[in-house]
């Protein structure tokens, strides 16, 4: 009965409007003072601290700190001109171009965000030079814009690590091949669209144009290399990646690009901590949430109920898929990661599911909310930004969406498609 008290205050908050971070604080708060237990409450501040002071996170904010750096120094534009030689004379054009620019560049920022609203004003803009039409270019751009937090490096997996205690190495790993399959899955989709509504495409492939583009991006596509290969050859930590890649992006875009100076700076910092801050405050009254789910034993009274409805694990994770991708239509990602991990995994981990697996999963069902109404990040960023109602956006998406969630089905139900690289690097 406590469980059904719990989860029908916060979601009914939810409902309500009320922001996921302030939800989460009152339902956990209200629910101790109508106990009288205000003994517990005096550690509301203690809890809140202690959520956001693990070490792992410390990635969050300098991963956001690079993909601002790339997003103003001139990165994006470098990766966008070499993915335009590479596959711009393919049926669809700057279709194939928008999604092999995403991935290039999810190798470098792990936020989808970021690559809507920065890489994404760059792929509009030369989408609508070259006469496309404005709603299949903003809906690739937003769906392709869902491949960086899946491929390495990944801030949801930053979070999903600190709460699991599962290794970011692994899980960056094992985002790789599902990374790569929804850039495939997504390029399928835009030939299919570009074939049957007849767009255009270059007349034939510019060898010359490839290796100079390839020259200008060199040192921008290094990145994804310093980073993975960093943190597999003990270089440095996950968390130290996020330092490194910060560093990386800014010795570019002031030193080699000369795109921004020191005046630049301040802006970028402060956009930085804007969108650190608001990742933060989720994780702390998350943490004050969660230890109540704790306390409560809400965990154990959940993996008991899904186990009595069935014992078939399949079964078990096909509901949990379905409930992550609900929620994912009305939540944040990040908010769906730090309500239901606590959840779900003691679940997972009691039908065998392999934690890194599930990771996986949960991040691109995450991703898949983005893209839906009533409250996807990236349908808002992409509508601002193309000027284009959400509406007739989220239409234009549903070919996307298909072959993202026919990906999402091949990772569940195939789970060496996410665990076999990990696997195979560590050796185990």
């Amino acid at each position: 009965m406590t469980t059904f008290i719990i989860l029908g205050v916060l979601v009914l908050l939810i409902a309500l409007g009320v922001p996921v971070a302030v939800s989460l604080g009152v339902t956990a708060v209200g629910f101790y003072a109508s106990l009288g237990d205000f003994r517990i409450l005096a550690m509301l501040p203690q809890r809140m601290f202690s959520a956001t002071t693990g070490f792992t996170l410390l990635a969050i904010p300098f991963f956001i700190l690079a993909g601002s750096l790339m997003n103003t120094g001139g990165i994006t534009e470098r990766i966008f001109r070499f993915a335009n030689a590479c596959v711009g004379h393919v049926r669809g054009g700057l279709g194939q171009v928008n999604v092999l620019a995403s991935l290039f560049f999810s190798g470098m920022s792990g936020a989808a965000v970021a690559d809507a609203a920065g890489l994404g004003q760059v792929e509009l803009k030369a989408m609508a030079d070259k006469g496309y039409d404005p709603d299949f270019s903003a809906a690739i751009t937003a769906a392709s814009s869902t491949i960086g937090p899946v491929f390495p490096p990944s801030i949801p997996f930053v979070l999903y690590s600190s709460i699991t205690g599962v290794s970011v190495a692994q899980l960056f790993m094992a985002g790789v091949i599902p990374g790569v399959l929804m850039a495939v899955a997504l390029m399928g989709a835009v030939w299919f669209m570009a074939w049957r509504h007849k767009m255009p495409r270059a007349d034939h492939i510019d060898w010359i144009e490839i290796w100079n583009s390839l020259c200008g991006a060199a040192l921008s596509l290094l990145t994804p290399i310093i980073i993975i290969g960093g943190i597999f050859g003990g270089v440095f930590t996950p968390t130290e990646a996020g330092v490194a890649a910060s560093a990386y992006a800014l010795f570019l875009s002031m030193v080699v690009y000369k795109e921004i100076t020191f005046r630049d700076l301040p802006g970028i910092v402060w956009t930085t901590l804007q969108h650190s801050i608001r990742v933060m405050f989720v994780i702390a009254t998350a943490g004050f949430f969660g230890w109540l789910l704790v306390h409560q034993r809400v965990p154990d009274a959940l993996v008991k109920s899904m186990i009595g409805f069935s014992d078939n694990p399949a079964v078990i994770l096909a509901i949990v898929v379905l409930i992550l991708v609900v929620l994912g239509m009305f939540l944040e990602g990040i908010a769906v990661i730090v309500l239901t991990v606590p959840l779900f995994a003691p679940v997972m981990a009691e039908i065998g599911i392999d934690p890194v697996h599930f990771g996986v999963i949960m991040i691109m069902c995450s991703m898949l909310g983005l893209l839906t109404p009533p409250v996807g990040m990236v349908l808002f960023a992409v509508s601002s930004v193309a000027k284009m109602p959400v509406g007739l956006l989220s239409r234009a998406l549903v070919p996307y969406l298909i072959g993202l969630t026919l990906v999402l089905v091949m990772v569940v139900c195939v789970p060496a498609v996410s665990t076999w690289l990990p696997r195979l690097v560590t050796g185990q």
